[in-house]
């Protein structure tokens, strides 16, 4: 089944293919620093109907040698039709695009990591047809990175290791080198990798203890980052009005900004029914929704009355 943690565990090299080059290192093997990387499809479907989809499929060009293609899977657990599917995936692959592949399998428990290893063989009357070899990153050989400067200087690879090591007992270590660095970058990265960890770590321990440290109004003080900014540029708003309803508008204008700062698209009916709420109740816990909501409908989840648009002076 495709989850959140699953997905944010390989879209990671779609997005920063940058750490390519530590991952392959954590497997004693060279990867050109110098390549341009594209993604492509992963969908290796044939015409019945039979779907077959990799997780992230990257072409990487070498400045220095032969293209290669790169499948990525993120495997949270055994799963015996794995053995078929990994090597239809290579086959398939190679015969598309006339390139050699590699598979790479991304696992957070070091049991997976030691099954996903293989070789997975095809073979009969002790002949051998086709034998394949993923290549695992998992516990044992992704780096825990704690310290800070390491951090910053690489927080694509340090996310990473993040989601790796998520059930280790050093994962609050982690994260806590983390959260400063991400407090510390621009704003188009630190909503990026806060997002991802917020999706990838899920309603896990790591989870839940990421989410406390990137609280809302006690993470970025002062920091300038987005969403602080946008919270205290519709709070300021309602303060200059003097007024509880000045302080509701206030408010609601910063839920939309957040939301707008998030990417989240905000149908105009949506946008009106925030507008005109001046129940402190409702806007706090819509606040508190906005900075993990996915969807408008997940603001307003369990809502099912109109809010109320009678004024909030005591």
């Amino acid at each position: 089944m495709v989850t959140s943690a699953h997905e944010a565990s390989h879209r990671i090299f779609q997005d920063r293919p940058e750490i390519l080059v530590p991952v392959f290192g954590a497997l004693n093997l060279p990867f050109p620093e110098k390549a341009a990387v594209d993604v492509l499809t992963p969908d290796a479907t044939e015409l019945l109907p039979l779907e077959r989809r990799v997780d992230s499929v990257l072409r990487v060009q070498p400045s220095d040698g032969d293209d290669f293609l790169l499948a990525i899977e993120a495997q949270g657990r055994h799963d015996t039709d794995k053995e078929t599917s990994w090597p239809y995936y290579v086959a398939y692959l190679r015969a598309k695009f006339r390139l050699p592949v590699l598979l790479l399998v991304v696992c957070k428990s070091r049991a997976t990591a030691k099954w996903a290893a293989g070789p997975f063989s095809c073979g009969a009357r002790g002949w051998t047809a086709q034998s394949t070899h993923p290549l695992v990153v998992g516990p044992d050989n992704v780096p825990m990175i704690t310290e800070p400067r390491a951090v910053r200087e690489n927080l694509a690879m340090a996310t990473f290791a993040a989601l790796t090591h998520s059930s280790s007992s050093d994962a609050t270590a982690i994260l806590e080198a983390l959260a400063h660095a991400v407090q510390a970058s621009d704003k188009k990265s630190a909503t990026y990798y806060n997002d991802l960890l917020d999706v990838g770590l899920g309603n896990t321990r790591a989870g839940e203890k990421w989410r406390e440290l990137m609280t809302f109004v006690t993470y970025f003080p002062g920091r300038g980052t987005v969403r602080e900014t946008a919270y205290l540029e519709g709070k300021e708003e309602g303060r200059e009005e003097g007024k509880q309803e000045g302080v509701a508008r206030g408010e609601a204008k910063a839920i939309l900004r957040v939301l707008e700062v998030r990417g989240v698209d905000i149908p105009e009916d949506a946008r009106e029914r925030v507008s005109a709420c001046t129940d402190f109740d409702t806007l706090n816990r819509w606040l508190d929704r906005s900075v993990h909501a996915e969807s408008i409908d997940e603001l307003f989840a369990g809502d099912d009355t109109e809010p109320s648009s009678a004024t909030a002076d005591s």
